[in-house]
């Protein structure tokens, strides 16, 4: 106890001798915060003439906000983790994220080269041998392919490299200014990037030491690749080399001066989306799947919408509040917006059946692999509608069209749910069955002989 007292009573004293330290100021960092700002929303004149469309799509969709709201989310992205919702480029789910498409790239991750657009391709990545640097300029990639495995023994005097040996395989846009078909040199991977000052700056990226051979017309280039460069090779893959004709049909979509955003201010008519809704621009086909894929077709309204909302954005701006009213009233596609039907009109084969069909089924009819392998997309009028004579697969005994009589025909059944038919009825995914209006042209078209007019 009294050595406890004693220890207590020197603690005392130390606190009284020594003063406390007083509290320290937490002083203030400087800092300026630069954030992007959106402006102020805008208002126009309305639209007080009689066309009904232009009327209808006024009240719905007054402003992009209704119109990300009411149109791109229930059309694009409206459930969590599907299609251009958090999935797939664009995301769209967001006010902010449908705003981030506007001049943002085209969607070149298709997965497939055959559903990339020339005008969709970016610069692609260049190469050049580091050791020969001073003759050997950079040459943009075209394209490249690996093929997964270890590259078998080869030999300039016998075994050769083909197209489809083990390793990867560049192509160039200009042949290799190399003597002999093989060289032991380090592959430089080379991409512009815009520095701090605001620069564009060509800087190399990623590189791959090997023997490199020289193929076919020189602008084929191979690397081996052993067992122990196999993880190296799938790194430099993986850094996501930049292909300049990522279709491979030997067009440089770049180069060509084209290109187009997703949603090009000012110019409704060379922005992709819209472009791959209807499935053309400017009378150019679309490669790829016509959107969307599983929801019903924007309407005439809804395409009137987009097409002044597009049509209102400032080229010059860099920034837009969704905020701001669609102007109607000035909008040159108010004059006729009949024009804007993907389904066309009438009750004719290439003018108003197929746009029905390619707008509503060719999400899932159509592509490399389309589903009952029924492709309503590719190929002329003509050839589509012969492809609907033949049996349906699902029920062999009936032809999906039946010249003269929907109730014979497969594909009518489908569309209006009869119950002879197998699993869910056409279009899937839809929240409703076709308009009436379409379902009757459809029915006039196949009662009247299903004629290819």
């Amino acid at each position: 106890m009294k050595r406890s007292t004693l220890v207590s009573a020197l603690a005392a004293l130390a606190l009284a001798c020594d003063p406390p330290i007083p509290p320290q100021e937490p002083g203030n960092i400087p800092f300026e915060p630069n954030r992007p700002g959106v402006g102020s929303p805008s208002d126009v004149e309305p639209y007080e003439d009689g066309n009904a469309d232009v009327l209808k799509a006024q009240q719905t969709y007054p402003t992009g906000i209704d119109l990300h709201r009411k149109l791109v989310m229930r059309t694009c992205s409206g459930t969590n983790g599907v299609c251009h919702n958090q999935k797939e480029y664009p995301d769209l789910h967001t006010p902010a994220t449908f705003t981030a498409s506007i001049n943002a790239p085209c969607n070149v991750q298709s997965g497939n080269p055959n559903g990339v657009y020339d005008r969709c391709e970016r610069l692609g990545d260049r190469f050049r041998f580091t050791e020969d640097s001073a003759a050997f300029r950079e040459i943009e990639i075209g394209y490249f392919e690996l093929f997964p495995g270890e590259t078998p023994r080869l030999d300039p005097r016998g075994t050769r490299p083909d197209k489809t040996t083990a390793g990867l395989h560049l192509y160039l846009h200009d042949p290799v200014p190399v003597e002999g078909d093989r060289i032991n040199a380090t592959g430089t991977f080379i991409r512009n990037f815009i520095n701090a000052e605001g620069n564009v700056q060509a800087l190399p990226f990623a590189s791959y030491k090997t023997n490199w051979w020289i193929l076919d017309d020189r602008r084929h280039l191979f690397a081996e690749v052993s067992e122990y460069q196999r993880d190296a090779v799938e790194s430099l893959v993986a850094s996501g080399i930049i292909q300049g004709d990522q279709n491979r049909n030997e067009v440089y979509g770049y180069r060509e001066g084209k290109n187009v955003p997703l949603i090009n201010p000012g110019k409704p008519e060379e922005s992709y989306l819209v472009a791959r809704l209807r499935g053309t621009m400017q009378n150019e086909a679309i490669p790829g799947t016509r959107m969307p894929l599983a929801n019903q077709p924007p309407s005439v309204t809804d395409m009137l919408a987009l097409m002044c909302f597009i049509e209102g954005l400032d080229p010059a701006a860099t920034q837009w509040n969704l905020g701001s009213a669609i102007d109607y009233k000035n909008c040159s596609y108010s004059d006729d917006p009949s024009k804007l039907n993907l389904a066309g009109t009438g009750a004719n084969w290439s003018g108003r059946v197929l746009p029905i069909l390619q707008s509503s089924c060719g999400g899932c009819h159509g592509g490399s692999e389309p589903q009952a392998g029924l492709d309503l997309l590719s190929g002329t009028p003509s050839e589509i509608r012969q492809r609907l004579l033949k049996p349906s697969s699902q029920k062999p005994a009936l032809q999906l069209i039946y010249p003269g009589d929907p109730i014979k025909s497969y594909l009518w059944n489908k569309l209006t749910g009869d119950g002879i038919i197998v699993g869910a009825r056409m279009p899937i995914g839809a929240n409703a069955s076709l308009p009436d209006d379409q379902l009757a042209d459809i029915q006039n078209w196949i009662s009247y002989d299903a004629l290819d007019n």
